[in-house]
């Protein structure tokens, strides 16, 4: 059996608990319990069925309060679809509006979503809905 990780000595079982008192996320309360029972002695076994989790959750939770403390326990934003149109593009795009259509050669003589959309697909080949 190897030994685990110790967690950082700048903090005691009772500020995390305060902490854990003060904060409005539940996943990160729940960590910080678990992590102020390690604190406290019990074991890591302990602390996962306290925290609802398995022994490498534990480990995780351990490496994460380690490494950045308990802003570390908290769950972070997902980052989301990639946007589809780079910054040269969009400024391509802030210029066409401003300047608005030419009906000689954009067929309307103001801009809706749906010529937007047609028209970043002409000239970036980005199908785009005009609902984004």
């Amino acid at each position: 059996m190897s030994v685990p990780i110790p967690l950082r000595g700048d903090f005691e079982a009772s500020q995390l608990r305060g902490l854990a008192k003060k904060t409005k996320d539940g996943p990160q309360a729940r960590r910080l319990l678990a992590l102020a029972a390690i604190y406290d002695g019990a074991k890591r076994s302990e602390a996962a069925k306290i925290g609802g989790v398995g022994l490498q959750i534990i480990r995780d939770w351990v490496l994460r309060f380690n490494a950045r403390g308990p802003d570390g326990l908290l769950d972070g934003k997902s980052p989301g679809q990639p946007s589809k149109l780079n910054d040269v593009q969009r400024r391509a795009i802030e210029r066409m509006i401003e300047t608005g259509p030419i009906a000689a050669i954009h067929g309307v003589v103001r801009w809706r979503l749906i010529d937007l959309a047609q028209w970043i697909f002409e000239e970036f080949r980005i199908t785009i809905a005009k609902q984004t």
